[in-house]
């Protein structure tokens, strides 16, 4: 393994150790991050998601931002606005907690559409328009979204459009008995996490790495073959009968994206049909729409997801 990916693997190993039991979703984390795409962690309150995001921005020296998103909170809260100063007569920029190089849009699904859509251009296009002027955000620029389940009190659903725009929905569940045991021995022994400052938490990495990363990542080779089956896939979506939303072309090229960072943070430098297969779940769940009948027999998106992955046949 190359210096990078050596420090990815440490990187994902001490999250593992501070977010104890959480393996897997670690890692979906990290391709995420070398994908250059935003992630959406979906769980009830209190199983480490915010921490998650706090520690991975501390283990890559990244600036760190955060916004509570809450029903009364307004778009110029995100995104900032511009100020007039009356001694200079001018207007002036007051940045919003988007200008940063990871934000963590916390409880994103508690704010309404109208609020969530500011996130819109800033996801997109990695800028911020204000009055008509556009101004950059860092090359470093990535959202992770927190949101409850739908089921709970007072959330809102997110819009297609804005969900298209998250690379991976992750689910984030209960630790297992032994992991969770494993956390109150942490807490035992003095860690806590409100108070990272003061933890033996040091860093890794810095951001130019992780750009460095993305950029071996894009360098991947990819064989006609992988792109025909992942292509055979996508398409699936939209013609299968238990669906009445597919996936979308922009998605079909984020898919490439992360089949390409799976692989490369796996140690390989080709993408091989397990790749894309391994990042399907956490890239179709939040993005296809089943249809009425679907739901009444009680089908999931990850049970569809799964059963297209076995129905198509893969390149040999």
């Amino acid at each position: 393994m190359s210096d990078l990916q050596a420090a990815i693997a440490r990187i994902g190993k001490t999250l593992s150790g501070v977010v104890v039991g959480q393996e897997p979703l670690v890692q979906e984390l990290l391709v995420a991050l070398l994908a250059g795409g935003h992630v959406i962690l979906e769980g009830v309150p209190g199983t480490g998601k915010t921490l998650l995001v706090r520690v991975l921005s501390r283990l890559i020296q990244a600036d760190f931002g955060r916004i509570q998103l809450t029903p009364d909170i307004l778009p110029s809260d995100i995104s900032g606005t511009n100020v007039f100063d009356l001694t200079s007569r001018t207007f002036t920029l007051k940045k919003g907690p988007v200008f940063t190089q990871v934000l963590l849009a916390d409880e994103i699904n508690r704010t309404p559409p109208k609020t969530q859509s500011a996130l819109l251009e800033a996801m997109e296009e990695q800028q911020v328009t204000l009055d008509g002027t556009s101004h950059p955000l860092p090359d470093l620029f990535w959202v992770v979204a927190t949101q409850n389940p739908l089921e709970f009190e007072g959330t809102y659903p997110l819009p297609e459009a804005q969900l298209d725009r998250f690379l991976f929905k992750l689910v984030v569940g209960y630790p297992a008995p032994a992991a969770e045991k494993q956390m109150l021995l942490n807490a035992q022994a003095g860690f806590e996490a409100k108070r990272l400052d003061v933890s033996q938490l040091k860093p890794i990495a810095a951001a130019n790495h992780i750009l460095a990363a993305r950029q071996a990542v894009k360098a991947l080779t990819v064989q006609e073959p992988i792109l025909d089956y992942l292509l055979a896939l996508a398409h699936k979506t939209r013609q299968h009968p238990d669906l009445e939303l597919g996936t979308s072309p922009r998605s079909t090229v984020q898919w490439l994206a992360a089949s390409k960072a799976h692989a490369w943070i796996n140690g390989q430098d080709f993408v091989t049909p397990d790749n894309v297969k391994a990042v399907a779940l956490p890239l179709l769940r939040h993005r296809l729409m089943l249809g009425a009948e679907a739901q009444l027999d009680g089908l999931t998106c990850d049970r569809v997801i799964q059963g297209m992955l076995d129905s198509v046949a893969v390149p040999r």
